[in-house]
């Protein structure tokens, strides 16, 4: 290697390491801030019409803004199940809601509305599992969701209905607050005893829960 190419490379290497250094600063500085503003609003983490699953009076509380158009919510779903069934008696998952995406607010207060017909969790699955023939970005096609959401029994007519109330628009509204003020904008984002993922990935979460239940256990 002639002295001209080794000196590119040498800058190419101070380029790629500034720019390392600098996102894992930013990233660091983000999530400081996120922190800083978890702890002083806890309180929003879980409200009272949260929806949760699991022991209440677990020692670990995981706490998950998703979008249920979200790819990547759909992927952790099944982790996170897998986490409770290892921790059965540890852990309580609280669901939040945080619709980034165009028509998920309309999906997300489907899902409200099918807790007054007790299928919450089966209407979440069946949506979840045909997210991809519903859940385009540009143009959502909310009824192929609806129609998925009939499947599971739901009465979906009297649920739009309902979807409607002032009850169901404030538990949106509420995690629209809540979110904003905890700094979480994208999904999925999650908090295990109000401590966000070091950094993002299913092996960060299931490291992160283990860590609190092992300090509940001693």
């Amino acid at each position: 290697m002639n002295s001209k190419k080794l000196t590119v490379a040498v800058l190419l290497g101070v380029v790629v390491a500034a720019f390392l250094l600098g996102m894992n600063f930013y990233q660091k500085r983000v999530q400081n801030s996120q922190m800083e503003k978890v702890s002083k609003a806890e309180n929003r983490m879980v409200r009272f019409n949260s929806t949760t699953l699991g022991p209440i009076g677990a020692p670990v509380t995981i706490v998950e803004f998703f979008d249920p158009a979200c790819e990547t919510c759909r992927d952790f779903y099944p982790i996170v199940k897998d986490l409770m069934k290892k921790y059965p008696n540890d852990v309580r998952l609280v669901l939040r809601y945080a619709p980034f995406h165009a028509g998920s607010d309309k999906v997300v207060k489907l899902l409200e509305a099918s807790k007054r017909q007790g299928k919450y969790w089966q209407t979440l699955e069946a949506i979840l599992a045909a997210q991809p023939s519903w859940a385009s970005h540009g143009s959502p096609n909310l009824d192929v969701a609806y129609q998925v959401a009939a499947q599971t029994g739901l009465d979906v007519k009297k649920a739009l209905a309902d979807a409607q109330t002032p009850e169901i628009e404030a538990v949106l509204k509420q995690d629209v607050e809540d979110l904003t003020a905890l700094e979480v904008t994208k999904t999925p984002t999650f908090f295990v005893n109000g401590r966000g993922l070091p950094s993002f990935g299913p092996d960060q979460l299931a490291s992160l829960v283990a860590d609190e239940v092992a300090k509940n256990k001693k």
